[in-house]
Formats: C-alpha cells, sequence, structure tokens
C-alpha cells in the first residue's frame, strides 16, 4: 500500500483578495512546511515532493495519535514567542536536530482513514473524519474553521501580521497532487513580481532586483526542486562574479512575498513564493 500520496495544492484567490461566502470554509494559511504524515505499516514523515523526513523530527513520531492506515495532510509549524508561526525558526529546526525550536503539526484534512480512501468525500466530511482520528496532543492539533466569514478574518488575520487564509469549497473533493481552483490562498503578506540578478557562494542567497537596483537576498521558501531548476537557467545568463558573488543578466522573474521595506529599502524578510513563466 502507498504511504505517501502527494497533496493538493491551492490556487490564488482572484485579485488576491478574501471573500464571503457560506458554501466555503475559512482557515488560517500557516506559514511552515507541507507535511504529509502517513502511519500506513508505520509512522513516516513525507514533504509535499515526496521527501522521507522521518528521521528529521523523532518528537513528532513519538507522539503520533492518529491509528493505523491513515494519512493526513498538514503544515509543520514552530510558533514564537507570541504563537505566531516562524518560518525561519521552522527552518533552522528543519536543517538541525540540535535546534531547540518545539515544532507542531497543524492537521486540516485527511486523506485516508485506517485504510479507507476518502479522497472522494466533500470536504465537511472529510473534517469530521480528521475530528475523529486523534486528539490533540503536544506535536498534532487539528486546524480551526469557519463557515464563510473570508473578509472578516483575513481582516483580522492580516492586523496581527500573520501569513494569509485558505478559502476552500466544502463540498471540494480531495484532487491528490493537483492545484485546485477549489481551494484558493489570500496572502497578507505585501506580493510582488521580482528579477533574479544573483547568487551567493558562500551560503544559499538568490539576489532580488526591481529592475533597477539590488532589493535584498532571498534566503526563504525555495525548496530544492526550485533551487534545481533556477541553477541549471541560471549558468545560461552570468554576466560576471566576484569572490562571493555571481551575477546573472535579470530575465528570470519570481512572485515574492514580503513584510514591507527596511530602513535601508531592502525586502523585510523576503520569501519565494513561484516562477513566473
Amino acid at each position: 500500500m502507498n504511504m505517501f500520496v502527494s497533496p493538493m495544492l491551492l490556487q490564488y484567490a482572484e485579485d488576491n483578495k478574501p471573500f464571503d461566502d457560506d458554501s466555503h470554509i475559512t482557515e488560517l494559511k500557516w506559514d511552515g512546511i507541507r507535511l504529509v504524515p502517513s502511519n500506513i505499516n508505520r509512522p513516516r514523515l513525507y514533504t509535499r515532493h515526496e521527501n522521507e523526513i522521518t528521521g528529521n523530527f523523532p518528537e513528532v513520531i513519538e507522539s503520533m495519535p492518529f491509528p493505523s492506515g491513515t494519512i493526513l495532510d498538514s503544515e509543520l509549524v514552530v510558533a514564537n514567542a507570541e504563537g505566531k508561526a516562524d518560518f525561519a525558526a521552522m527552518m533552522e529546526r528543519f536543517h538541525s536536530n540540535k535546534s531547540k525550536h518545539k515544532v507542531t503539526v497543524v492537521a486540516f484534512d485527511i486523506i485516508k482513514y485506517k485504510n479507507r480512501d476518502l479522497t472522494g468525500l466533500p470536504l465537511i466530511e472529510r473534517k469530521k473524519y480528521l475530528d475523529d482520528s486523534f486528539v490533540n496532543n503536544d506535536y498534532f492539533v487539528k486546524s480551526h474553521y469557519l463557515i464563510g466569514n473570508g473578509i472578516g478574518y483575513f481582516d483580522l488575520v492580516k492586523q496581527q501580521g500573520l501569513e494569509g487564509t485558505v478559502q476552500k469549497h466544502i463540498n471540494s473533493k480531495y484532487e491528490v497532487g493537483k492545484r485546485s481552483s477549489s481551494w484558493k490562498k489570500v496572502i497578507a503578506y505585501d506580493m510582488g513580481e521580482f528579477l533574479i540578478a544573483g547568487y551567493r557562494k558562500d551560503k544559499f542567497g538568490w539576489l532580488l532586483s526591481d529592475g533597477e537596483r539590488i532589493v535584498g537576498s532571498m534566503e526563504l521558501g525555495v525548496g530544492s526542486t526550485e533551487r534545481k531548476a533556477g541553477y541549471k537557467i541560471f549558468q545560461q545568463l552570468k554576466t560576471n562574479e566576484t569572490k562571493d558573488t555571481v551575477y546573472l543578466q535579470p530575465l528570470l522573474k519570481c512572485v515574492v512575498k514580503y513584510r514591507g521595506y527596511t530602513k535601508n529599502n531592502l525586502l523585510r524578510l523576503p520569501v519565494f513564493d513561484q516562477f513566473v513563466m
């Protein structure tokens, strides 16, 4: 039996704006790493790209509360002192077991339950199965959701400086591995398209340009797949390099989420979202 199921992906809401519609639920969009916790023949953890990371989080495996034959869809997060998801801290913990940051698995959907495939059920029914599948503990919790209230909840999320919201049709089936219009994301960060103008040699970082000047170095949100794809293109765009930096023709664009600008007029906490093709 397959232990991994490729997760269903989000599309942007129209104009990245929330909406009020009681045929949709509204949830917080957690700023972490997409995680597929699986307990088919033994507990395992997978990223959305099917990279098994079971050994990275022994404390999560030991706390897995749901029965055999079950696969969840979730986000792996680290909360800061204010209880807000901290993506940089999550990445630090992801890369090192020695990091003292505590992780939490926030489960928002269930794909299989006791070997029953639930992907054909409406979301609102899957939510009931999710509720029955486990009791919250120190490492596993269920995501809260509202019916409708998309605009009011998003405004509150933005005021709190959180990442955004997700609005999902209550009757949506679970579309394995697909980016579906039934699930909409609304990002509370500032969003923009920037050119990749270079990369650092000493440690990972892509230089971003607004077309006139370098506006920052982006280290967060770039997965291994995007790094490999970018690197292949970069080799064709090299213009010159120094000891620490390779400069590129600024032709490749990407969507970046960020939290305004610093006093030095650089992007604050730029996070990669997707390439612009």
